[in-house]
């Protein structure tokens, strides 16, 4: 054995080879530390940091998933809400063209019966002119026949005056009565003529205006329909895109953050492995 002989304060070793040393004067503590003691409290330490990687993984998985879902649902109520906005808009200006149409034809039809009431009141007018002018005419032939009748009477015989009275008589009132009879039956035939004539032209122009009518509104209806259905799908393809890649971030997030998880945890072990 070799001896070292130094200051009394100083620890001096005290080597047999490079085996075996001992420290002079020994430490206070007699005790040598224990490596296995030492070794199990390192793999504890390595243990509790595993754990608490795994702890820290799942935390942050967790809170990942729960940000990306609610940003989901957030945007799939935006989109909701937007849809149901376009579709209380579009009902709302179907209504309101089916109202409008409904008031103008009715308001056309209105106004064309009118015009078809004042033509017969013209022409009832026109019926009672004519009449008024038949009995006019007959009166007038009546007191011109009094007249020639009386003037006669004072230069001929009674009898040949009455004979021919009667006769100037029957001939005058058989013509009016053909006259005004001819007379009627044209002016009945030209008022029915003319309010059948107006009657079918009227109706062909409401019927034209209601055709037109309707078919603009069908028209309209399968625009708007066409537009809505356009929305809706685009709408679904945008949240389905959205939430496609959404869900992919988050598979690629996770995927990331189990690798980095998976890495450390090796690192650490290696790390352990070596040391020990």
């Amino acid at each position: 054995m070799i001896g070292l002989v130094g200051q009394p304060r100083q620890n001096i070793k005290i080597c047999q080879n490079s085996a075996m040393c001992l420290i002079y004067p020994a430490p206070p503590s007699t005790k040598f530390p224990d490596i296995s003691e030492n070794a199990g409290r390192v793999l504890l330490l390595s243990q509790d940091r595993n754990q608490i990687l795994v702890v820290v993984t799942i935390v942050v998985v967790v809170v990942v998933v729960v940000v990306v879902v609610v940003v989901v649902l957030k945007l799939a109520v935006v989109e909701v809400v937007k849809l149901a906005v376009v579709i209380v808009v579009v009902v709302v200006v179907v209504v309101v063209v089916v109202v409008v149409v409904v008031v103008v034809v009715v308001a056309v039809v209105v106004v064309e019966l009118a015009v078809v009431v004042v033509v017969a009141v013209e022409l009832a007018v026109v019926i009672v002119g004519v009449v008024v002018a038949v009995v006019v005419v007959v009166v007038v032939v009546v007191v011109v026949v009094v007249v020639v009748v009386v003037v006669v009477a004072v230069e001929v015989e009674l009898a040949v005056v009455v004979e021919l009275a009667l006769v100037v008589i029957v001939t005058v009132v058989v013509e009016v009565v053909g006259l005004v009879v001819v007379t009627v039956v044209i002016v009945v035939v030209v008022i029915v003529v003319v309010v059948a004539v107006v009657v079918v032209v009227r109706v062909v122009v409401i019927v034209a205006v209601v055709v037109v009518v309707v078919v603009t509104v069908v028209v309209e209806v399968v625009v708007v329909t066409v537009v809505v259905v356009v929305v809706v799908v685009v709408v679904v393809v945008v949240v389905v895109v959205v939430v496609v890649a959404v869900v992919v971030v988050v598979v690629v997030v996770v995927v990331v953050v189990a690798v980095v998880v998976v890495v450390v945890i090796v690192v650490v072990v290696v790390i352990q492995a070596v040391y020990e």
